[in-house]
Formats: C-alpha cells, sequence, structure tokens
C-alpha cells in the first residue's frame, strides 16, 4: 500500500489533520532537505500493512539530515522500521530500489510523492538486513549505497524507494503472518551554482475574543514554553524573513507599566534581532479583500488611545535641579503623553511600503495598492498568482512584486505543522525537489510560509537551517533584476461581499455607540475584530466560520439594551408610577431616553423619561402615568432611544387597564350613604322627641 498525504494546495491546518489520520492509519514517512546552495536534498515516505494482531509495520527511508549528495558520491541512507503491532517482528531485509528516469516537474514529483506513480524502471542498488523488532519498538538500519551502484547521475530529482521483504511476526492462530511495508523517497542532486533561498516567516498571534491579545495570553503566549516565544527561538541564528503582526507590539504596548515582563522582554528580543523584519497589515487584515470591495483606502484600527489608562503611563521623572525654584501655589499634576497608534504598533528597524495580502490579486489590485502605499511599496504574490512563476521580482505596471514558490511554500507550510516526524519529513522532501525545480528557473526562490500560530519551533528550525540561504536579505529580492508579470488571480467576491457587510454592520455599533460615555470602548475592539475576520490566514472554511460569528456577535450587541416585556397593569387610582426595566447587557453603563406613547387619550404619560442603566444589569423606571375619568384596556407603547434619536434595542408593549372613575363612583356612593344615615338618624331623634312630649 503506497502512501498518501496531501497534496500542494491544502492549507496547513488541513494537511494536519490529513496527516494525523496518516499517522493514526500508520503511514509514516521520512524525509531529508539538503542544504540547497551545495548538493542534492532528500526525500522518504514510507507505507505499511496492518497486521491481524492490530497495528501497522511501518518502513522510513532517509538519506541523511542537510546531507549534500553530488555526482559520483555514495549514498548513506537510514531505515526506520517501526513495529506498531503486539507481536515481535522478526528480522528480514531492506532493498533500495532507485529510478535514473528523472520526474520531469513538479506535478510528476507530487505524483510520485503522493500516489507512487514514477515513469521508468527502477532498479535494486542495496540491499541490508534488519534486526527484529519487538512489539511497539523501532529499529533503524544503516544503508550505504556505493557510488557505482548509484550510476551517473545528473541533476535532477530521481524516485527513490525501500521495501521490506522476509519479515513476519505471530498471528492470532500462531501462525506466522508476511508483513510487507515500503517506503518512497526521492533523490534530489542540485547543479552546482549560486541558488538561494529566502524564507518569509509570518508571525501572528490571535487572541480569545478577536480583538487585543490580553494580558494572561500575553504571559502565555510569552512564556519560556510559549507560542511567540518558541518562534522567536526557532529564528534566532537564522537569515529568516519575519513579517510581524502589529498589533503583537500594540497590545504589548497598550499595557504600560502593566505588560507581563516576559512579553517585554519578548518585544526587546524581537527588536534586536539582526533579522530583516516588515510588518503586516494591522491583525493581519486581507488587503485583496479590501481592494475588491472597492475600499479607497486600507482599514485600519481606531484610535488606540482612548483604552489606554493614563496610570500605566507615568510621567518620566524630571532632572534634579540645582536650586528649587519655590512655585506661589499648588498646581495640578500633568498628565503623561499617551502614545498614539504608531508608537504602540511600530517595532524598531522594520521596513515599510511591504505588503503581503492573499493571492486572489490582479494588476487591477497592484496598482490600487500603489496609489495607497506609494510608488515604493512592494506586493508579495505568489507564483500560482502570475503569468511567469519563474520570477522572483517583477513588476506589474511599474508596481514592484516579489513572487514566492507556491509549490515548494505549501510544502514547508506543512512540513513545519505536521504531527508526526513522518509526515514532517515528506513534505521536507517535496519542498527540496520543488525547489530544484524552481532553481532551474532563477537563482533566488523565495518560500513564504503559511500564516499558522501551531507550527512546530523545533520543525521550523530545522527548515529553515536546511532552505533559507545565509546571505539572503529582503535587500536582496528587492533588488533582484526584476521582469513584467502579469497577474492571473481571481478575486474572491464572495469575501467581498462579506467584508462590505461587515462595514454595514459596524455602522449600526457606531449609531448603538452613542449610548455609552465613551463609544471608543465599543468601537476600537469591534474594528479590530473586523480586520481579523478578513485575515490572510483565514482559509475558505474558517472565514465563512468568522463570518458567522461576526455576524452574531453583531447581533449580540445590538440586542445587549432593551426593555424587558413589561407585565398587564391594573390601574385603580388615577395618577400612579408605571414600572419599565431597562435589560443592559454590556459591562459599561448607558444613557437612553425611554419614549412612552398610549393608543388611547383617556392615559397621560411623560413622554420621554431618561434612563441611566446599569452595566450587567436591569434597572427600574417608574414613568409617571395618570387616567382621565374614565375606564377601559390602553396599550402603551416604549421604546428606547439614542442620543442620536437612533432606536435602540426593540420596542416593547405594556398592556393597562383602567379604573380610574371607580374612585369618584366610590366617592358618591359613600357621601350618598352618609347623607342618607344621617337623615334617617335626624328623623329617628325628631320622632322620639315628639314622643316623649306628647301627654300620657
Amino acid at each position: 500500500m503506497t502512501a498518501s498525504l496531501p497534496r500542494i494546495g491544502i492549507r496547513p491546518r488541513a494537511q494536519r489533520l490529513l496527516s494525523r489520520l496518516a499517522a493514526a492509519l500508520v503511514v509514516g514517512s521520512v524525509a531529508v532537505g539538503a542544504a540547497l546552495t551545495t548538493g542534492a536534498s532528500p526525500a522518504s515516505a514510507a507505507t505499511d500493512e496492518p497486521t491481524e494482531t492490530g497495528g501497522a509495520v511501518t518502513l522510513a527511508l532517509s538519506t541523511g539530515s542537510g546531507a549534500t549528495v553530488a555526482p559520483g558520491s555514495s549514498l548513506l541512507s537510514s531505515v526506520a522500521l517501526d513495529n506498531d503491532t503486539d507481536a515481535a517482528l522478526s528480522a528480514g531485509t531492506v532493498t533500495i530500489e532507485l529510478s535514473t528516469t528523472r520526474l520531469p516537474d513538479s506535478a510528476s514529483l507530487d505524483a510520485w510523492l503522493d500516489g507512487g506513480t514514477s515513469p521508468g524502471r527502477f532498479r535494486a542498488v542495496a540491499t541490508e538486513a534488519t534486526p527484529a523488532v519487538d512489539g511497539g519498538s523501532t529499529a533503524t538500519t544503516e544503508v550505504i549505497v556505493d557510488a557505482a551502484d548509484l550510476g551517473a547521475l545528473t541533476p535532477g530529482v530521481y524516485p527513490l524507494r525501500a521495501t521490506l521483504n522476509g519479515a513476519t511476526s505471530e498471528g492470532e492462530e500462531g501462525e506466522p503472518v508476511a508483513q510487507q511495508a515500503s517506503a518512497t523517497t526521492v533523490l534530489v542532486v542540485a547543479p552546482t551554482g549560486d541558488h538561494r533561498t529566502g524564507v518569509i516567516v509570518p508571525i501572528t498571534a490571535t487572541p480569545a475574543d478577536g480583538s487585543l491579545l490580553t494580558s494572561d495570553e500575553l504571559s502565555t503566549l510569552t512564556a519560556p514554553d510559549g507560542a511567540l516565544t518558541g518562534q522567536l527561538d526557532a529564528v534566532t541564528g537564522t537569515t529568516a524573513l519575519l513579517a510581524v503582526d502589529p498589533a503583537i507590539p500594540a497590545a504589548i504596548r497598550m499595557l504600560g507599566t502593566r505588560a507581563p515582563a516576559g512579553a517585554i522582554a519578548w518585544l526587546d528580543r524581537l527588536e534586536n534581532l539582526p533579522n530583516d523584519i516588515f510588518t503586516l497589515q494591522f491583525a493581519d487584515a486581507d488587503a485583496a479583500t479590501q481592494a475588491h470591495a472597492g475600499q479607497s483606502t486600507l482599514l485600519a484600527p481606531q484610535e488606540l488611545a482612548p483604552l489606554l489608562q493614563p496610570a500605566d503611563f507615568p510621567l518620566p521623572e524630571a532632572p534634579p535641579t540645582p536650586t528649587p525654584t519655590p512655585t506661589p501655589g499648588p498646581t495640578a499634576a500633568a498628565d503623561p503623553a499617551l502614545p498614539d497608534n504608531a508608537a504602540l504598533s511600530a517595532i524598531r528597524g522594520a521596513q515599510g511600503g511591504i505588503l503581503w495580502p492573499r493571492g486572489d490579486l490582479t494588476d487591477a489590485d497592484i496598482a490600487h495598492f500603489g496609489e495607497q502605499l506609494g510608488d515604493g511599496a512592494t506586493i508579495i504574490v505568489p507564483s500560482s498568482s502570475v503569468n511567469r512563476p519563474g520570477v522572483t521580482r517583477g513588476t506589474v505596471g511599474g508596481q514592484d512584486v516579489l513572487v514566492t514558490d507556491t509549490p515548494a511554500s505549501a510544502r514547508l507550510s506543512a512540513a513545519v505543522e505536521a504531527a508526526d516526524e513522518g509526515a514532517r519529513q515528506r513534505e521536507i522532501a517535496a519542498v527540496a525537489g520543488h525547489l530544484f525545480y524552481a532553481q532551474q528557473r532563477s537563482p533566488l526562490v523565495l518560500l513564504g510560509l503559511e500564516r499558522s500560530e501551531t507550527r512546530s519551533p523545533i520543525a521550523l528550525r530545522a527548515a529553515l537551517s536546511a532552505f533559507a540561504s545565509p546571505d539572503v536579505r529582503l535587500l536582496t529580492a528587492l533588488t533582484a533584476p526584476a521582469a513584467p508579470v502579469t497577474l492571473t488571480g481571481t478575486p474572491d467576491e464572495g469575501r467581498a461581499a462579506a467584508y462590505e457587510a461587515m462595514l454595514q454592520d459596524e455602522q449600526r455599533i457606531e449609531t448603538f455607540s452613542s449610548i455609552l460615555e465613551a463609544p471608543a470602548v465599543l468601537l476600537v475592539p469591534e474594528r479590530i475584530r473586523i480586520l481579523r475576520a478578513i485575515g490572510v490566514g483565514l482559509d475558505d472554511e474558517e472565514f465563512a466560520e468568522s463570518r458567522a460569528a461576526r455576524t452574531e456577535r453583531v447581533s449580540t450587541t445590538l440586542r445587549s439594551v432593551s426593555i424587558q416585556q413589561p407585565q398587564p397593569v391594573q390601574l385603580f387610582t388615577s395618577a400612579a408610577p408605571l414600572p419599565v426595566w431597562v435589560r443592559n447587557d454590556l459591562p459599561w453603563p448607558v444613557t437612553v431616553t425611554l419614549s412612552s406613547t398610549p393608543s388611547d387619550p383617556r392615559l397621560d404619560i411623560q413622554p420621554l423619561t431618561e434612563v441611566t442603566a446599569l452595566a450587567a444589569s436591569s434597572t427600574r423606571v417608574n414613568v409617571p402615568i395618570e387616567a382621565r375619568v374614565a375606564s377601559g384596556d390602553v396599550r402603551v407603547a416604549f421604546r428606547l432611544i439614542g442620543p442620536n434619536d437612533a432606536p435602540i434595542g426593540e420596542p416593547a408593549v405594556a398592556d393597562v387597564t383602567l379604573r380610574a372613575d371607580w374612585e369618584s363612583i366610590g366617592l358618591v356612593i359613600l357621601g350618598g350613604v352618609i347623607v342618607v344615615l344621617f337623615v334617617l338618624g335626624l328623623a329617628r331623634t325628631i320622632v322620639r322627641k315628639r314622643g316623649a312630649a306628647a301627654p300620657s
């Protein structure tokens, strides 16, 4: 059975899932990436056959990490045999076979590594005995292939495979069960010459709430074992070209003196790296989506200063004066100067004017970016979006573009994301092969890792050590010979439409925020969430989820302040307060106006009542009402209005039953009864007196 792993074009998360699936099926692989400046690069994969006792036997082939195989040299390979069954595996033999028919292009390379399809015939070049392996154990066998057995290999990419034979394990009935496994790889013999590779590594971090990283999140990410620390560990000592999300330094600096010590140290370490650095758009928002939506300028975060706490930015201590000057009276303490967005998100030494959007670009998009960023701007595009994939630096209508090799970049991205070593080495193998073809077209090749926050620091460092040439800087790429190119990308209209809908929702949120004392506490995070919702690193499925979550969040926010449904009211007096409850789910108090409108003139009610609703609570509002001399049912419509007369929340209706004339009628009846009783009493008294005065 031949191993099959994700093809180029699948995003790292999907590749990671498929790699784990392959591991579950025990489809292993081992591959080696060679130094591109010197010679050959190996790659490997493994296949297996499951046993009746459960598990499987995996064979993996490697030709040495970072080794160089020049024409006429021998090959030192390593075969790892993994017995994942419960039964012991007997000794056997492993045979190394080579096809002297070169793989002609990138497509054939993928077909061989992913599907086992290769042109030409294989011949055995070495055979070695394998030891017995206990259940659940692994054994490694070194195999040397002499130069004479390899033959005269001209520069190219050659299929190589290893096959296990003669090994058996005990089945359920005690009978021997033959175990067979094979592994595929490629042997890359690179030509001599000046071939260089630059690797662009994006560094991003997404907070749980989609806005800015919190203090706790920064503490976790910049801890010794944190994800951001691991990324810096991986690139330190390499020539990786770093693309950093400016939202990370902004989140650290916004905390001022409350920023975690580890985060401050991480930012200082980043700014002191000798690597070339440029910044992504804030929150890694996709400029291509914005261009396709017809936006005249790139969306930027709103001013962050309203979210800063002045106490976190103390005034610098003034130098002591030789002779203190008396002051006539007390003076108010000056507020510290709060940093603006540029100061919060800046990275010392970072190069500006570089844009790295998604690949669905057109020539019109490049011209659009040039108008926004200036003639000195450079846009990074994938080779799959240009008509001349062999170009590293191109021009589109006079605008500079840097072109990353798509097949090699995708494979390298999958390599540093792979969950197991076999899958990782398989992708490294593919990188080496794809780079061979790319270097035939251009002596300088750029690779761009896909956005990821889960890549392995160890795998990243190994990949950079193998592929990042020590003398490639941003200036190297920016000053390379340029060739005119045409972009062939197809704009994603669905993303553009979703982005326009997000902007419309933002306008609704802006109107709603007028009920807050400081609208920025709501508007600033919401803008950042929009930027993250159109992030470059989101694949189609993730973007759909982000769009749905964004819609739900807006809906929840707009419903967070509303009138609780009033209960029916019985009014037995001519005047009384009508209780209304205003619910506020926001973490800040709000000020709204309660509008009350009766359906019948028999009820007089205060039309407007200003309400200050406390944060995360329900506030009772007593609305004065007065009933005229009449009875009946009246409906009172309530609605909340913001300072800009915009409706807030959903309206509510209260049913009021009037018995306003009962009070007057009762008084009349009571008065009549009193008069009757008085008359009767008076008459009785008179009758008695007359009776007493008459002669007996």
